[in-house]
């Protein structure tokens, strides 16, 4: 049942199936496991960034497509949720609203870039993307009657999801369960279903067409596929999911603004949790999001602590202040690079395929893709 749920695309390996074990649990009692304010924060954050990082994993790692026109699409879901909720008010037809605007509007955008683009080799279909993804910025930035320009929006959800909602007159294990709970809970329930729906894909002919075409983009046309269609549909699939993250974003936080969803920096940060997690494999994402977000969110109190600790040498103390975060932040990932070249998911497979009685197993056949006709 677990392997049918899973696309057949099991871990396929024991330490990386005890590591997104060890990550779903802690993501799904985390209220419990971790109390506190930040924890919560950091833990939905992980949610969102598992989505959005699968969602150009597709693109990327199973398509080959090189695309910084991502975070528009993020951007897209979560102006929609807050451009509705403004307007309407805290209600669940303001959400649906947004969400299918939204989603609408991705839809015709990632179309557009892939008729008129994705003919484009190489850098030229990137710097095309950037284009629309800056240029998307700047409309973010002056439709303030729309967006409210750079000060953003921010507006109210359902009484369901609100912190002032209270089910419960008694806490539960310790933990008072209020909307602010429900609202994690439901990110959690949704970012496991889509990273579920987009194993499915990836695993599917249609996804096996995507690794050929990643793999020989000529070969894969001269045996009869149509690239330029695979390449679109694949394009379109990455944004509906992107935008879906940042209807997410959009809810936790009751807030947008340019700087929340379409910031160049979270577009890097993509790119550094795809390298991190393993590119082609949509655990990478699940396992890259958690490492980088908790190092991220946690790195400063950290480097606080040991500069504290290593007060009596003040070349040391300097060192490990918590203004050089980023420093210590890029080295881990130099190390990441050098140590996982393939992305820990990738590393930790290759390590049970140097066993020998891995090596002595037979390989099961692998899913033959139908030809588009």
């Amino acid at each position: 049942m677990l392997t049918r749920l899973l696309s057949n695309d099991t871990p396929r390996s024991r330490p990386l199936a005890l590591l997104l074990l060890a990550i779903f649990v802690a993501l799904a009692f985390t209220p419990f496991l971790f109390p506190g304010v930040k924890a919560l924060n950091v833990a939905a954050k992980v949610l969102i960034f598992i989505v959005l990082v699968a969602s150009f994993d597709l693109l990327l790692g199973y398509t080959g497509i090189v695309s910084f026109a991502h975070t528009m699409f993020f951007g897209i879901g979560a102006y929609g949720i807050a451009i509705a909720s403004t307007r309407m008010g805290a209600s669940w037809g303001a959400l649906a609203v947004g969400a299918g605007g939204a989603l609408a509007l991705s839809f015709v955008l990632s179309l557009a870039i892939g008729l008129f683009s994705l003919r484009v080799r190489a850098i030229f279909f990137s710097m095309i993307t950037l284009a629309f993804a800056a240029a998307f910025q700047t409309l973010a930035s002056q439709l303030s009657e729309f967006t409210g320009g750079e000060d953003g929006l921010s507006f109210k959800v359902p009484a369901l999801l609100s912190p002032s909602f209270e089910p419960f007159e008694t806490p539960f294990l310790g933990v008072l369960i209020d909307g602010r709970l429900i609202c994690y809970w439901l990110l959690f329930a949704l970012a496991v279903a889509l990273v579920l729906v987009m194993l499915r894909i990836v695993n599917s002919p249609f996804g096996r067409v995507l690794q050929a075409i990643r793999e020989n983009e000529f070969r894969a046309e001269a045996v009869g596929y149509r690239v330029v269609v695979y390449r679109t549909v694949s394009s379109i699939l990455s944004a509906l999911f992107a935008t879906l993250a940042g209807m997410m974003l959009a809810v936790w936080l009751r807030y947008n603004g340019p700087d929340t969803s379409l910031s160049f920096e979270i577009m890097l940060d993509v790119l550094l949790i795809v390298v991190i997690g393993g590119m082609g494999t949509i655990y990478g994402a699940v396992i890259g999001s958690a490492l980088f977000v908790v190092a991220q969110s946690y790195l400063q109190d950290l480097l606080r602590l040991a500069s504290e600790a290593a007060s009596g040498l003040p070349w040391l103390a300097a060192l490990l202040s918590p203004d050089r975060w980023l420093l210590w932040l890029g080295l881990l990932f130099v190390l990441s690079v050098y140590y996982f070249p393939t992305g820990v998911v990738g590393r930790l497979r290759a390590l049970r395929l140097q066993r020998p009685d891995a090596r002595a197993a037979p390989r099961p056949p692998a899913a033959t893709p139908s030809r588009a006709r």
